[in-house]
């Protein structure tokens, strides 16, 4: 039985998309159970609208609700302890809850994590990894703004991580992993990134494929199953990636549109713009994943529609029911192990 937390305030609007999407993945789910954190006026009328739901929910009263907008440092001052976030980041620290899903301000949620839960061993900063849409099915894509820059051991932190999170998300024992850079040749790119590729192929690591330097282009391609950047190119690569989807749907509606013959011609082919669509919606893939923290915490779009916070939870089932927290501890143990220096015998 898999223990949701969740963040009922969190989101562009709050109770009224969390709830609902949380009856839609215990649908799918149905042996998952929710401790719910939120303020009772608002939270309780809205779950008395899904008896299912609410049998198999535990409600907990908070006093605080975090902004979209507050700065992490304001939220955390404001909120620590006693708001809806902190409180079901919380139920993850002290066993209560497998996962946290928050569809919150990303900054204050990051920041409440870290304070809450703390960071592994051996990892100086956490990612956000995406799951992103690709030709072959569906890729990771880390990091995607949790921190602006990164060294080459964090890189191959990220890489560890990443790869640990494709094995428990698409149950393969040793997925292909490669560094995001601007030419796939060794020489080409910057010293952190080149560094990184040198330190990830002389570990040979078991627990990952090393596929070598990707490009942008190869992340829509599917070429890797986890894709390796620093946050600041990592978010620009993401929301990069949402606009075109929205500007090809764009593009498509109003040609559908423009003539009859036009519109004739959808008729015919509805069923194949209809897949298309489905590829395009963001909802089918909402959930971005916290990893390096010492607990499994999601974040969901903020202006996710009840569709998308049920597939967000749905990740989250996934990383908990498979061992997230514990592939990436044992990853990290084995490499970190293997550089400690060996120790000969005694000189008399």
């Amino acid at each position: 039985m898999i223990r949701i937390s969740l963040d009922l305030m969190g989101g562009d609007f709050g109770p009224e998309v969390v709830i609902p999407g949380a009856a839609k993945a215990l649908e799918r789910h149905p042996g998952m159970t929710f401790l719910m954190y939120g303020l009772k006026e608002q939270c309780e009328p809205v779950l008395d609208k899904y008896p299912k739901l609410k049998a198999k929910s535990v409600f907990h009263d908070c006093d605080v609700a975090v902004g979209m907008d507050e700065k992490p440092s304001q939220a955390l001052r404001r909120g620590r302890y006693v708001s809806s976030m902190w409180r079901s980041i919380e139920a993850v620290k002290t066993g209560d809850a497998d996962v946290i899903v928050s569809a919150g301000n990303t900054g204050a949620l990051m920041a409440m994590s870290k304070f809450c839960l703390r960071t592994m061993a051996n990892i100086e900063r956490p990612a956000i990894a995406a799951i992103w849409p690709t030709l072959r099915g569906e890729s990771i894509v880390l990091d995607v703004g949790a921190t602006i820059g990164a060294d080459s051991q964090q890189l191959l932190d990220f890489a560890l991580m990443g790869g640990a999170m494709a094995r428990a998300l698409f149950e393969i024992d040793r997925p292909t992993v490669g560094l995001l850079n601007v030419g796939v040749e060794e020489m080409k790119g910057q010293e952190d990134v080149k560094d990184a590729g040198r330190l990830i192929r002389e570990a040979d690591l078991e627990s990952l494929e090393y596929a070598g330097f990707v490009e942008g282009d190869d992340i829509g391609k599917g070429t890797v199953d986890v894709v390796v950047t620093e946050g600041f190119s990592g978010n620009i690569a993401l929301k990069t990636a949402e606009g075109t989807a929205k500007q090809i749907a764009g593009y498509l509606r109003a040609a559908m549109t423009r003539t009859l013959l036009a519109r004739i011609g959808y008729i015919f082919a509805k069923g194949a713009f209809d897949m298309l669509r489905e590829k395009l919606d963001p909802s089918k893939v909402n959930g971005g994943v916290f990893l390096g923290l010492n607990g499994i915490v999601i974040k969901s779009h903020g202006g996710a529609n009840a569709e998308a916070f049920a597939a967000a939870i749905d990740v989250g089932y996934d990383m908990a029911k498979n061992g997230l927290t514990q592939k990436i501890e044992n990853d990290l143990k084995r490499y970190h192990a293997r550089r400690l220096p060996t120790v000969g015998p005694e000189v008399a």
